[in-house]
């Protein structure tokens, strides 16, 4: 598939734009006519730097307001129109893209625009250039693609066909199966951009929201199934007006704008083949794949395939070495009933374990660093493979120096900087020597913390009185993890994680905190016997500005890991007679749940008692507690019951709140 991108998804100036594309990979690119009359280079300079760089000059856009106006206007637009054609001749460019009229001065005539179409098309074929023409969503009269096909259709001329743009049929509501009526030699241009499902007028949502493929909740994949299956073969280019995006590194959103076609064009491969094979939505065999992948005119590349990660294999966190937050983190992980299992045999890096739960705590390169989650190891079936496939979805690979008897463990990074592993065992545990003393993990029951996270069970549904346990054998596990993310790439994390690890973004949400509302996006694997495999919360802290400092943040947003046990009640007490220091409740929030949920006196004792926290649903309950913070992690402990598999969304304003509170001195 011959990708593009429009110069307006990115940010600084004209060159600048071609030099990101062609880095990232791209073949071509759409120059917005803003960019070009802004930029100092000659078109003549563009054109040979384009040709330097490799990138073809696939589109110039827009022409507006052209068709069905009166005569005088007409012949304005046809001379208006034949300098953008010469302009065009010198830049080597042979597409140009009509939008459909905007403008009060338009007449709704069909047949008037087929011929005003047809003598603009007649013009731009001296100049040898093709008119693209597009229903723009808000178009005065025309505003459907269908419409626009038959307009085209009845101009008759050779130079004259359609563009197709994701965001104008989407956000409409348009069906997109009548595209395969349209000739494929008729679809002149595809643009595609995906963008979140809002209620507001749809130029506002076009001009500020639209995102990458991926990124958004548009069925895309479907889309160009449909062009495929049209006999299309040109461009498919993303053209994405985003506030976020028109401000980050240039080179950085190219590189999340061509994994967004990366991955749509394997997905798109894989939903014309599960149709073919009559599979539905379910996953295409290899071979069926492969023949998908090159049964159309525009041929579709495919990915490695790996499955979805089984469980996390360990969470990693960096701080200093010696430092008193490392001691006070240590202490911490003691308190939860975490045992020390040593130093790595090379490295200043050390072990501790709860039943199959792992924390790395890592003090390499850490001088000056307050303690935070550095990385995320995932179980895979195929290390070699995931990492692959990550690499050509343009993750960057984290080398690991390795010794004699070490193991070689796959990783890439992620957005935000965490390093994600992809594990097939737990064979690297044996690196780090056992702790002499015996830590309280030891006095709980729980193993050695050498077994894969999973093969460990969640136990069976249990019940909603505090101390009743949810079955299994006293195991814990990690149950899920709760990143930040920088404002300027939420959207990069979240195609990142489903696109690598085949993570599905559930509906976001919006969290209320002293310091704004926190968007709160949910990354997780589909359901399996037992509950969720991998869960993973994705958090974008709101932007605070200070009044000194222009840009600083002046409040730091908290990350964590949160543990599964099999008895929460009984967990805290022990972990409280250790000294834990746990985050308060404060009583507001006790009165409240009993007025919610009529619980039973005892139970709701306890709960203050311990600082627990309660939620339920139709299919179960959650019990949790957190932990103080050091630096910017702090900890979980979760019990699900029965059928639960939420977070106790409802509680997080609680945890903002009293973590705000400790961090400002209340």
């Amino acid at each position: 598939m011959r990708t593009g991108i429009a110069t307006v998804c990115l940010s600084g100036t004209l060159e600048e734009k071609l030099r990101a594309a062609a880095k990232a990979g791209f073949g071509g690119i759409e120059i917005f006519e803003t960019d070009l009359v802004t930029s100092p280079l000659s078109p003549e300079h563009v054109r040979a730097l384009a040709a330097d760089l490799g990138l073809g000059l696939d589109l110039y856009q827009p022409f507006r307001d052209f068709d069905s106006v009166p005569e005088e206007l007409y012949r304005a637009n046809l001379r208006r129109a034949e300098a953008k054609f010469r302009l065009m001749g010198r830049l080597g460019m042979d597409t140009v893209l009509v939008c459909s009229n905007v403008g009060t001065a338009s007449i709704d005539d069909d047949a008037l625009r087929a011929e005003q179409l047809h003598g603009l098309a007649e013009l731009a074929a001296r100049h040898g250039v093709k008119v693209a023409y597009e229903a723009l969503a808000w178009g005065t009269y025309v505003n459907d693609y269908e419409h626009a096909a038959r307009i085209v259709a009845d101009a008759d001329h050779p130079n004259l066909g359609t563009c197709l743009d994701t965001f104008h049929i989407l956000s409409r509501g348009w069906d997109t199966e009548p595209i395969e009526k349209i000739p494929g030699e008729k679809i002149f241009f595809v643009q595609v951009a995906d963008a979140p499902k809002l209620s507001m007028d749809v130029l506002s949502w076009s001009r500020h929201y639209r995102v990458f493929p991926g990124e958004g909740q548009f069925d895309l994949p479907k889309f160009l199934g449909h062009v495929a299956r049209a006999g299309y073969n040109g461009p498919v280019s993303l053209e994405v007006f985003n506030d976020t995006f028109r401000q980050a590194d240039v080179e950085r959103t190219a590189v999340d704008a061509m994994r967004s076609l990366i991955w749509l064009e394997e997905r798109t491969a894989r939903h014309l083949a599960a149709e073919a094979a009559g599979t539905g939505s379910g996953a295409p065999s290899p071979a069926e794949l492969a023949r998908a992948s090159r049964a159309y005119a525009m041929p579709l590349t495919t990915l490695p395939q790996v499955a979805p990660p089984t469980g996390i294999n360990f969470a990693e966190v960096i701080s200093a070495d010696g430092a008193p937050r490392t001691a006070e983190l240590e202490r911490l992980l003691a308190q939860l009933g975490f045992a020390s299992r040593g130093e790595h045999r090379t490295k200043p890096v050390s072990l501790w374990t709860l039943g199959d739960a792992r924390i790395v705590l890592n003090r390499q390169q850490a001088r000056g660093l307050e303690p935070a989650i550095s990385a995320l190891g995932f179980d895979v079936e195929d290390g070699v493979a995931a990492a692959a496939r990550a690499v050509q979805l343009r993750a960057v690979p984290v080398p690991r120096p390795s010794q004699a008897n070490e193991e070689i463990l796959q990783a890439v990074n992620a957005p935000d900087g965490t390093e994600v592993f992809l594990c097939e065992d737990t064979r690297w545990v044996a690196e780090f020597g056992e702790d002499q003393a015996d830590g309280p993990a030891a006095d709980e029951g729980t193993d050695d913390g050498e077994r894969s996270p999973s093969s460990a069970g969640t136990g069976s549904a249990g019940q909603t009185s505090a101390g009743q346990t949810s079955g299994g054998a006293g195991t814990a596990r990690i149950d899920h993890i709760n990143l930040a993310q920088p404002w300027q790439h939420f959207d990069e994390a979240v195609l990142f994680y489903s696109s690598v690890l085949a993570l599905t973004p559930e509906a976001s949400q919006d969290v209320s905190s002293p310091s704004g509302l926190v968007r709160s996006q949910v990354m997780q694997t589909a359901d399996r016997p037992g509950g969720r495999a991998v869960r993973l919360a994705l958090n974008l802290a709101p932007w605070i500005q200070s009044d000194s400092v222009k840009g600083a943040r002046t409040d730091t947003f908290q990350e964590h890991v949160a543990i599964e046990v099999d008895d929460l009640v009984a967990h805290a007490r022990a972990c409280r007679g250790r000294g834990l220091p746990f985050l308060p409740i404060p009583e507001n929030y006790y009165e409240d749940l009993d007025a919610r949920y009529d619980l039973e006196p005892a139970f709701l004792a306890t709960l203050r008692e311990l600082d627990l926290l309660y939620d339920r649903d139709a299919r179960g309950a959650f019990l949790h507690f957190y932990t103080a913070s050091v630096g910017s992690v702090f900890f979980e402990v979760v019990q699900r019951l029965g059928g639960y598999d939420g977070f106790g969304a409802p509680n997080a304003p609680v945890r903002h709140a009293v973590q705000h509170a400790a961090r400002h001195g209340g």
